[in-house]
């Protein structure tokens, strides 16, 4: 968790005065609700100026995460939650057909790079996960699904930093830079060719324990590798990550840029009992008192989670949601109502989103809720009352 320096730059201060006065903190205790992940990433953000556009405006993004290469061994998550520890396996044709068919359009791949290198040996990459994820995108292609590569783990990072220990630090080790470039430079040289509106770069997953100074080096790094090799490539630029993602304005004007957030405020909602995010156990309902003075509602996710990026937006950037959902604990009716909440202000200002995950504890199938009247799809356990939320927007 990054640390709140003791004095912030002016274009932070300017940042934080900002959304200060959106959300009227003055007045509002959030020790009780809101991560201080969000208030360590104010230091790195700064006053918002043109933005890089895009080379081939995207379409509307809508679908899923697949998890298939989140890991490369099941002791990655073992220690915390099984469900989330797989083997890097092979992608499944069907996830993209039955996306498809449902009217969806984009899959995020959050991959280890484990699964393709040894930290002992990081420089030798293994050709028969390369063409596993090669197969992934030629179905995207088939299928009409837009595929996003995503670094989940990056050398020398994962947001999970308790659960695997890496050999060096992405944010101050230029050998885990190097090794970063490298992995980038390969893929992009690999999918040369491939049009943008198939393929696009997610370079790091949720930045954290960083200044946005660090942040920038690392992404302006990988940008320029994957340019050298594909000058054409669309990528995607996460934002700090906490209860309130926030943009870097130093990232705004990189040509052909997307700009990623997420959905999973409130944390005590989205991740009730989970055990990888501090096991909250306040009864989730919607909306949500979480102390004597903070209740998260509809007002609340349209301050701290959109109002940031709709001025980033407002000067040119465009938006996208990479990640957002409710573990299966949370009950399901409330889960609905929250998903409802954030689809309807997404569809406002006209963002695209990708559901953590299709199969799996937050999805459509499999999820394992005790509280869902499964509908039988092919042998997977469907909520059709979610798929249908969904396909509403």
């Amino acid at each position: 968790m990054g640390r709140r320096p003791q004095k912030e730059p002016t274009a932070a201060r300017s940042v934080a005065v900002r959304l200060a006065t959106i959300c009227d903190v003055a007045k509002v205790d959030f020790g009780a609700s809101l991560s201080r992940l969000a208030f360590a990433g104010l230091a790195g953000a700064a006053a918002l100026g043109g933005c890089g556009h895009l080379a081939e405006a995207p379409v509307k993004w809508r679908g899923f995460n697949l998890q298939e290469k989140f890991t490369a061994t099941p002791e990655e998550w073992a220690a915390l939650d099984p469900e989330w520890g797989r083997r890097n396996e092979p992608f499944v044709e069907t996830d993209f057909e039955w996306m498809a068919r449902w009217g969806f359009n984009f899959a995020r791949l959050p991959m280890s790079y484990h699964c393709w290198a040894d930290p002992r040996d990081p420089l030798r990459m293994a050709e028969r996960t390369l063409r596993e994820i090669d197969q992934a995108v030629e179905w995207g292609q088939q299928y009409g699904v837009h595929v996003c590569l995503n670094f989940h783990r990056a050398p020398g990072y994962s947001i999970n930093a308790s659960l695997l220990a890496e050999p060096w630090n992405l944010w101050t080790d230029q050998h885990a830079v190097d090794i970063f470039r490298l992995y980038w430079g390969r893929f992009a040289e690999r999918y040369r060719g491939i049009p943008s509106r198939w393929l696009s770069f997610n370079l790091i997953n949720e930045p954290n324990r960083c200044t946005a100074a660090q942040y920038e080096n690392v992404i302006r790094a990988g940008v320029d590798a994957v340019r050298q090799a594909d000058p054409a490539r669309l990528v995607m630029i996460d934002g700090l990550f906490g209860e309130a993602i926030l943009p870097v304005d130093g990232l705004a004007r990189i040509p052909n840029a997307v700009h990623a957030t997420r959905g999973y405020a409130p944390f005590a909602l989205s991740h009730y009992l989970a055990p990888w995010a501090g096991t909250p156990r306040q009864l989730p309902t919607w909306p949500m008192r979480v102390s004597d003075t903070v209740e998260w509602n509809r007002a609340m996710l349209e301050r701290w989670c959109i109002q940031p990026y709709r001025e980033f937006a407002a000067h040119g950037a465009t938006v996208f949601v990479g990640e957002w959902g409710c573990w299966r604990r949370t009950p399901h009716d409330v889960a609905l109502r929250w998903m409802r909440e954030f689809l309807s202000l997404w569809k406002a200002v006209d963002w695209g989103w990708a559901l953590w995950c299709f199969r799996g504890s937050f999805g459509i199938l499999d999820s394992g809720r005790s509280d869902v009247a499964y509908e039988n799809w092919r042998g997977h356990k469907l909520d059709r009352r979610m798929l249908e939320l969904l396909r509403e927007f």
